[in-house]
């Protein structure tokens, strides 16, 4: 029997439900903190189609220039959790089904415009919303993506009100009285 080298993606798809990618950008602060460039998340219910669907879904819900996709596979990892519920799995199911069907087969296929406009049309469904808020949580309370805005998370007691809370530098020109912005104090 000849052996042929095993590409990623049917190795993959002989293993079952996998999501795996690579970080984009080695030198940012994501990759600082992977072990590697490589990443994998393992799917329990979802197959790796499946979880590649929900993971472009998330991106253009939730579109962040620079965000890996690492980044984003836990929004995939939590809907697989929620998938182990039997209504769940048949939404998901059926939400990916009727993408695939609208797109005479493969949405993944589209072109990121195409794929976007049939996303917009589900809109107010529950396919739709359920990925909607599992991203707004899973998305944002996520330590890397903290990583990505910037967000340095409590730093001890003192609260944000005496760390960060009058740094307006988002701002183009913001305006700084002489004694700050906080709270009990005359401005």
């Amino acid at each position: 029997m000849l052996s042929r080298p095993l590409s990623r993606r049917v190795f993959l798809k002989a293993s079952g439900g996998a999501l795996a990618g690579t970080l984009a950008f080695a030198s940012g602060p994501i990759a600082l903190l992977a072990p590697s460039r490589s990443w994998a998340m393992p799917l329990d219910t979802l197959s790796s189609r499946q979880g590649e669907v929900l993971l472009e879904i998330t991106k253009h819900l939730f579109p962040h220039p620079g965000l890996e996709d690492a980044v984003y596979a836990f929004v995939v990892k939590d809907l697989d959790k929620a998938a182990g519920v039997e209504q769940t799995h048949e939404l998901i199911q059926g939400g990916i089904a009727s993408l695939d069907s609208d797109a005479s087969g493969d949405w993944l296929a589209l072109d990121k415009q195409e794929q976007f406009q049939r996303i917009e049309a589900l809109e107010g469904t529950p396919f739709f919303e359920k990925i909607r808020a599992t991203a707004v949580v899973s998305l944002y309370n996520n330590p890397l993506a903290f990583t990505h805005f910037g967000y340095q998370g409590e730093e001890g007691d003192v609260g944000y009100l005496y760390n960060g809370f009058s740094d307006l530098t988002w701002l183009p020109d913001p305006p700084q009285p002489a004694d700050g912005y906080m709270p009990g104090k005359a401005s």
